[in-house]
């Protein structure tokens, strides 16, 4: 059994990004990586342009000017001032080659073709000028960078329309137990409905994984290495619920050793989710978390999260974590370090009554873990905590 941060240890050290290009419409690309560098096909601008609505001015020593025209955003013409002469010009507008600052409307004077300034202004003020973003051919985004919604805007306001990213891996999830039915069948004695699958499912879907297969496996040994034979062999990240423990029905961690899969660790010191299963065959990362649900939750964020991040050649390996005043009284029973289902609000953070590692009830109504270490005891109202964010 090894600590917390010898198990986080080895998942950062034997986790690996695909290295997998794959081509990805830029409004769909939300979340993924860059694989290489974007460079710009165009200025932005492409070209001079009104930061504000008022007159494009050909300067001159006096305050009065000669108004010719008009420049709507989105007109292509082109007005030829004069010194001495001006435009009305609205926000985004090509500013005129001929015009040298833009004088704002609020400081302007009107009076049917004449206009009058209320002072000097700067050459070239007011205006974006070419390529003041990006110039034609320079980087864009680098390889390396996470598309958000900003980057995505930014992209398409440069004209591109597919970027290559980091695929995203295939990920398998795997459930065992004789006891497991699906949700919608008829409850017989002795039987649950299984929720871990779709449980992790949606935690990774809520991560913007998609690539997801379910596959379900009876106590059977046989059957159970079968299975886990194929999934290996197909994904590039497993998760396996249950099965793992050392019950006489347990068969995941005997079907792993027959199956070559180099283990890292078996059994974490700590609460919940003790019997946890970190290994690798090639390059397929496989994990068998606890079959208690919470267990299997709390494990997911704090150890397959990071290897999601590896996978997609994030810096930002693990969830974030802040420290926040506690507003509850907790007594930890044990020697083993413990994740703690809570509500984190404001700066203070509530740890939830219902810790059992099989309710999910708790876990509903968290969006962190309190993270107690060995050495804590009881934790006061007022005690400062380390506390993970849980994504929402």
């Amino acid at each position: 059994m090894i600590s917390i941060s010898d198990a986080i240890y080895l998942v950062k050290e034997n986790g690996k990004p695909l290295l997998k290009k794959t081509i990805k419409k830029v409004e769909k690309a939300g979340g993924y990586i860059l694989f290489e560098n974007i460079y710009s096909p165009i200025n932005m601008p492409p070209f001079r342009q009104s930061a504000m609505d008022g007159y494009a001015l050909n300067m001159h020593d006096a305050l009065s000017y000669k108004l010719i025209g008009e420049v709507k955003a989105g007109d292509g013409h082109q007005l030829d001032l004069k010194k001495g002469e001006a435009v009305r010009i609205f926000t985004g507008a090509a500013v005129p080659d001929s015009a040298n600052a833009v004088m704002m409307q609020e400081r302007v004077i009107p009076n049917g073709n004449q206009i009058t300034i209320e002072h000097q202004i700067a050459l070239e003020q007011n205006i974006r000028p070419l390529g003041e973003q990006v110039k034609t051919g320079d980087i864009a985004l680098k390889k390396g960078t996470k598309l958000t919604p900003a980057a995505i805007g930014y992209l398409i306001s440069l004209g591109i329309t597919n970027v290559s990213v980091f695929g995203k891996p295939n990920i398998a999830l795997v459930t065992t137990g004789n006891e497991l039915i699906e949700a919608g069948q008829k409850l017989t004695h002795g039987k649950i409905y299984e929720s871990n699958s779709k449980m992790l499912l949606s935690a990774l879907y809520n991560l913007k994984y998609y690539d997801v297969t379910l596959h379900k496996v009876q106590d059977d040994y046989a059957k159970t290495v079968s299975t886990l034979k194929t999934v290996i062999d197909n994904n590039d990240l497993v998760i396996i619920t249950g099965g793992i423990s050392v019950g006489d029905y347990d068969f995941v961690g005997k079907a792993l050793n027959e199956l070559d899969v180099e283990e890292q660790f078996y059994k974490v010191k700590q609460k919940p989710g003790k019997p946890l299963f970190y290994g690798k065959k090639k390059d397929t990362q496989i994990f068998a978390l606890p079959g208690n649900p919470a267990a299997a939750l709390s494990c997911f964020y704090v150890y397959v999260y990071i290897t999601l991040q590896k996978m997609m050649n994030r810096n930002d390996l693990e969830l974030p974590r802040v420290e926040a005043k506690s507003s509850s009284n907790f007594e930890k029973k044990g020697d083993r370090p413990q994740f703690l289902k809570a509500i984190l609000k404001d700066g203070e953070v509530e740890i939830l009554e219902g810790q059992n590692s099989s309710m999910l009830q708790t876990f509903a109504l968290s969006n962190a873990l309190v993270y107690a270490p060995e050495t804590i005891t009881i934790i006061k109202k007022g005690d400062t905590i380390e506390v993970i964010q849980l994504p929402v």
